[in-house]
């Protein structure tokens, strides 16, 4: 016999696997991306339920969503949900099941691009308000739903930067976007559930080293600037920066340790041993990173060249200026070898919201009333999401969340842009449920 939760559970897998099927894969290609795809088949869904929905495009094969249960008082604060439709590349020659194929097994996990960043989450928002319209939900503000493109690249500047921008009355008191959610099982059995008040934001460095050309027959005629850039590249070490506190990274520590531990090493030490997937997590959260992503020298194999150029992904905190990135890159490279350093963006900042706020206060609500006594971790996301562009825009608090239970946090971390990327169907449904109780509490 169906029950509430059994069609919800179906209708979320449903909507999940249908966006998963729609190849919106963003690369700087001509003909792609395609999130009009997904856009569309949103617009007609929500629709049917009674949603107000429209595409909002700067480019006809590359549209937002934006749809929106109105409030009843104008002067009311309103929440957003947020996601993006856009996924990353894959070569289909390394996945389990074919990626865009959106197999569901006999163990009840979803697989393909996108299950876990982030067509499960848009699908767990996009059914929660569309349950919520034809439930006959009024809100007391508006009650947005956003599922944009580009966010996984943002060069072609279609995405939620543009829509805001062009959409002046999208201005969100509150919203819930990609960045948390994910289980910490600890080893003193503790369970700790991370919330994304924050992200760290970027700024790439070009780091070319100067050299002088020659012809390759003949490599000690001329400096190769290959080498030198080689030499450059192992001062940066691990790209790990020297750990030192802030506000968001003390507060998780003392979540995790139960005390505020001032010796830093002995923090992470402890945090790490408690849980090993922290590893890597809190020295990214400590200060600006350093990863040598991209290469380039000669356009010709038999040409030593005499400039080689590195580009250099740069995660920042808040706060962090572009001179204090430049005067620690430098302070890693000395001074006996010639380069040159360009920043072929401007700095995207970091940005944060209240650990207290007002989703905060309603996520923990939810837990309790679940009965759940996992402790909620406030945490940055070391990625960037579009809720910096929401905050930055009207100041909303921003948060990631949508809670993941059946999905360990070892195979949400490995799905992250890598292959057999997957979520059990049965977060779908935890995750639409939360959605429903997170509008009524802020909303209702």
């Amino acid at each position: 016999m169906s029950t509430p939760d059994t069609d919800l559970h179906d209708e979320v897998v449903e909507v999940a696997r249908a966006l998963i099927r729609r190849d919106t894969t963003n690369a700087r290609e001509p003909g792609l991306g395609n999130e009009t795809l997904c856009a569309e088949y949103l617009r007609d869904y929500l629709a049917g339920h009674g949603v107000e929905a429209e595409l909002v495009a700067r480019q006809p094969d590359r549209a937002n969503l934006v749809a929106r249960i109105p409030g009843s008082d104008p002067a009311a604060e309103s929440l957003a949900f947020v996601g993006h439709t856009d996924v990353v590349p894959c070569d289909p020659r390394d996945w389990t099941h074919p990626p865009f194929e959106a197999v569901v097994d006999d163990a009840g996990w979803l697989w393909g691009r996108g299950a876990v960043d982030m067509k499960n989450e848009v699908a767990a928002r996009a059914v929660a308000i569309a349950e919520l319209a034809r439930s006959g939900f009024r809100p007391r503000g508006d009650l947005w739903f956003l599922a944009v493109a580009d966010e996984e690249d943002g060069f072609a500047d279609v995405g939620m930067r543009w829509l805001l921008e062009e959409r002046p009355d999208i201005r969100p008191t509150h919203s819930v976007n990609e960045g948390g959610g994910e289980r910490f099982v600890l080893a003193d059995g503790r369970e700790l559930v991370g919330l994304a008040v924050g992200e760290k934001g970027t700024l790439p460095v070009q780091l070319t080293a100067v050299g002088e050309a020659g012809h390759a027959s003949q490599p000690t005629l001329g400096e190769n600037a290959v080498p030198l850039l080689a030499r450059l590249l192992l001062r940066l070490g691990d790209g790990l920066p020297e750990p030192t506190t802030n506000p968001v990274v003390t507060a998780m520590l003392r979540t995790i340790l139960g005390r505020d531990e001032p010796d830093l090493a002995r923090a992470l030490a402890e945090a790490s041993a408690l849980e090993p997937s922290l590893t890597h997590i809190l020295p990214a959260l400590m200060g600006s990173t350093l990863a040598p992503t991209m290469l380039w020298g000669s356009s010709k194999r038999n040409v030593m060249p005499g400039r080689a150029t590195a580009e250099i992904d740069c995660r920042v905190l808040p706060g962090a200026t572009p001179a204090e990135v430049g005067a620690r890159v430098r302070s890693l490279l000395g001074a006996d070898i010639a380069y040159e350093l360009s920043w072929p963006e401007p700095i995207t900042e970091g940005s944060g919201s209240p650990v207290d706020g007002v989703v905060p206060s309603a996520i923990a609500a939810f837990f309790d009333a679940e009965g759940d006594a996992a402790a909620l971790m406030p945490r940055l996301c070391t990625g960037f999401t579009d809720s910096g562009y929401l905050r930055a825009a009207g100041g909303t608090q921003a948060y990631g969340f949508s809670p993941f239970a059946a999905t360990p946090v070892g195979v949400l971390e490995a799905g992250y842009h890598n292959t057999d990327e997957r979520v059990h169907v049965d977060d779908l449904l935890l995750a639409t449920r939360f959605h429903l109780d997170l509008a009524r509490r802020v909303l209702g």
